[in-house]
């Protein structure tokens, strides 16, 4: 082989040997396998009031390393809700399940670990987190690993309560995370590698108290005569056209905290009629209208005043009232002709007393197209001596659907009474037929106690009664007796049930039921509601007069009736049976025995 092939060679080997010794090599930074680098994250829920770990939203960074690098967290303000002035700052806390309650500092932190810095705190490290170290300052996190390990790191992400005033909406922040060679704290851009972002989201809800919506459970619509009511009224009014209001309609609207300023002007009114129109001062009033919820109408932002108005038609008007958020129960106005057609008037209290007796007469008035009159009506006596005109004496009862009169009494007697409805007969165009008073004025004498029946089932309702009676054994008016019995008042022989009246007053009011609207009788009496013992047996009433009474009367009184149980009833049932089979028994051998004497007399 010659020299010159020698030396191609050795160059020929020389050459591969630094080929491969270049390819051979690998940086000694290479540090975070970029594949391995994941960023998550998990929306936080701060409110206007709480921003702190209890609110937080999550960050999770996860990597394997083959050398000490360093990532380093830090965040940005990316979108903010319009009425929002400044994007609250990022606060960082480490720890994926912090039970901190306020903003985490070094002195205030709560965490497991050591302290790192005046004014940060070293991460609560996840369980898969023993090879990274994370120091927090403020908003940005450090994180440094040592080589050839798997690392993870969670923080607790939440919002500066000290930076500018957070309204409700949603809050959006760029994460950056940002990889940089080796371990050094220490980052100066020439050893930057690696950037990744995440989005994360807060969503902050309006307190209860600031809310603008109208809630249904706190808002309120009541219709009334007058206004100022807490139900709502069924109003009564003469149909005529005019632009006094027959009614008032009061609209309350509250968010779910109570409260009234945040609603206003918020949302609109919309009130509807099919009789009568409805507006407010000042506006169009219309069968249809569509009010604003603000200054106009509305009293210092508080509720708002709708006027109901009579337009001419008589019938009933069904008036609703809604907005976008709340619909109300429907209202009721009854527009009647501006005269009735017809009046029936019955007797409530046929043993009135002298002087006044409230709720005497009852009048149940129609106008000419059946609607209910409610207007105003007058009685007049067949004999004054006995019982007076009274121009004043009939209002309308709308809980009972009728007027009801007092009858003034001047002496005892009897009269009739007719009502019209005018103040003298000549303007009058309709009068009720004539009803019979008789006026007493005997003091009370004697007391009685009745039961409404004489045999009730266990457990059922009875009535027990109480009369006050004249010398003559009749009933004096209707009154207060003070001391009508003696102390202790009535006591059953036996314990009645869940939920009777107390029977122990010494004091009686009583009044006729029909004037109560709690039954038909006119004659004025005291009721008790007494529920009758589950088992059965006699139960017995028992009371004593009291001063009240003349001495006379100052006697023991009582009343029994008979709660009769099922197996009382069967016992009964059969025995009445046996009595009958036993009575057919004797009447069958009577009979018997008639026939053969007959026989025996035929034969012979």
């Amino acid at each position: 082989m010659s020299t010159k092939t020698n030396f191609k060679r050795i160059a020929l080997v020389a050459v591969a040997s630094l080929g491969l010794s270049i390819c051979a090599a690998v940086p000694s930074n290479a540090a975070v396998l970029q594949d391995s680098f994941t960023v998550t994250t998990a929306a936080g829920t701060a409110t206007k009031s709480v921003s702190d770990s209890t609110t937080a939203g999550t960050l999770t960074v996860k990597y394997t390393a083959t050398e000490a690098d360093t990532l380093v967290v830090t965040f940005a303000p990316l979108s903010k809700p319009t009425a929002a002035t400044v994007t609250p700052l990022i606060r960082i806390f480490g720890g994926a399940t912090g039970t901190e309650t306020t903003q985490a500092t070094a002195a205030s932190g709560a965490d497991t670990t050591t302290s790192t810095g005046a004014t940060g705190i070293q991460i609560f490290k996840a369980t898969n987190n023993t090879n990274a170290n994370t120091i927090i300052t403020n908003d940005t996190a450090i994180i440094t690993s040592s080589a050839n390990n798997y690392n993870a790191a969670s923080f607790l992400v939440f919002m500066d309560s000290t930076t500018g005033t957070r309204v409700a909406g949603t809050y959006t922040y760029t994460a950056i995370i940002t990889q940089y060679e080796r371990s050094n704290p220490v980052v100066a851009p020439s050893q930057r590698v690696n950037t990744k972002t995440a989005t994360l989201t807060f969503t902050i809800t309006a307190a209860a108290a600031e809310s603008t919506v109208p809630s249904a459970a706190q808002s309120t619509a009541y219709l009334s005569a007058s206004g100022g009511a807490s139900s709502d009224e069924v109003v009564y009014g003469v149909s005529t056209t005019s632009t006094t209001p027959t009614a008032l309609l009061e609209v309350k609207l509250r968010n779910a905290s109570g409260s009234s300023g945040t609603v206003a002007g918020k949302e609109s009114v919309t009130v509807t009629t099919n009789a009568g129109t409805v507006g407010i001062p000042g506006g169009t009033f219309g069968r249809s209208v569509v009010l604003p919820y603000t200054s106009t109408g509305v009293g210092a932002g508080d509720s708002l005043t709708v006027y109901v108005r009579p337009d001419g038609t008589n019938g009933t008007a069904t008036i609703t009232v809604s907005t976008p958020s709340v619909t109300f129960t429907s209202k009721t106005v009854v527009f009647y002709a501006s005269a009735p057609a017809t009046l029936v008037a019955t007797a409530l209290n046929t043993v009135p007393g002298t002087g006044a007796n409230s709720a005497a007469l009852s009048v149940v008035a129609k106008d000419a197209s059946g609607n209910t009159y409610a207007g105003t009506l007058y009685t007049y006596s067949s004999a004054t001596g006995t019982i007076s005109n009274d121009a004043a004496s009939c209002s309308y009862s709308a809980a009972n659907g009728r007027h009801e009169c007092s009858i003034t009494g001047v002496a005892a007697g009897t009269a009739t009474v007719t009502v019209r409805n005018a103040a003298t007969v000549a303007a009058s165009t309709v009068a009720s037929s004539a009803v019979s008073f008789t006026v007493v004025d005997k003091p009370a004498a004697t007391v009685q106690l009745a039961w409404d029946k004489a045999t009730y089932a266990p457990g059922e309702k009875a009535t027990l009664r109480v009369s006050v009676l004249g010398s003559d054994g009749k009933s004096v008016a209707a009154g207060t007796f003070a001391n009508l019995f003696a102390t202790g008042g009535i006591t059953l022989s036996a314990a009645s049930g869940n939920g009777s009246d107390t029977l122990t007053a010494v004091s009686i009011t009583t009044a006729s039921p029909a004037s109560a609207a709690t039954g038909t009788s006119t004659v004025p009496v005291k009721e008790y509601t007494v529920y009758m013992p589950a088992s059965g047996g006699t139960l017995k009433a028992s009371a004593t007069g009291g001063v009240s009474l003349p001495a006379a009367g100052q006697v023991a009184v009582s009343a029994s009736a008979t709660a009769t149980d099922n197996g009382s009833a069967a016992l009964a049932a059969v025995n009445a049976l046996a009595t009958t089979v036993a009575q057919l028994r004797t009447l069958i051998t009577t009979l018997t025995n008639l026939v053969l004497k007959i026989q025996k007399k035929v034969k012979a």
